[in-house]
């Protein structure tokens, strides 16, 4: 028998509210997409402005941070000709991001769900999803 900790709703609300304040701080308007452990979306907001493209890549950054445990950035890294996982953003029917801007949400050493961000530059969406993550462990205390 397994116990799965996951976030629930008012979570995801308190990371798409930190990462969306970091977004207007910034003028870039986000699409921001938070998903449970497994990678299934919890919630999902497109700010005024957010790029039409950017919904589903938001959800694919969150779902890949997730599911793989790891920011989307490191698969960046790596996923270059002649490395052996490259070629590794065509896994899982696409879904695989190796764009920067998906990070997992990480809760007493456990990936609990993931936080992708997508309209901005990656160091902005990597930047914003940080500041999802930095207001709900303040709030979490």
């Amino acid at each position: 028998m397994l116990t799965v900790n996951r976030l629930d709703l008012a979570d995801a609300r308190t990371l798409i509210a930190g990462a969306a304040e970091k977004a207007r701080e910034i003028g870039v308007p986000m699409c921001i997409a938070i998903v449970d452990e497994s990678g299934n979306l919890i919630a999902f907001e497109r700010m005024d402005g957010g790029k039409i493209t950017s919904v589903t890549i938001a959800q694919d950054k969150a779902f890949t941070a997730a599911a793989a445990k790891k920011a989307t950035h490191d698969y960046n890294k790596v996923n270059v000709p002649g490395s052996l996982a490259f070629g590794i953003h065509t896994e899982v029917g696409g879904r695989i991001s190796s764009v920067g801007g998906g990070l997992p949400v990480i809760v007493d050493g456990e990936v609990v769900g993931g936080i992708g961000l997508s309209s901005g530059t990656p160091q902005q969406d990597m930047d914003c999803a940080q500041a999802g993550i930095d207001h709900f462990e303040t709030k979490r205390g």
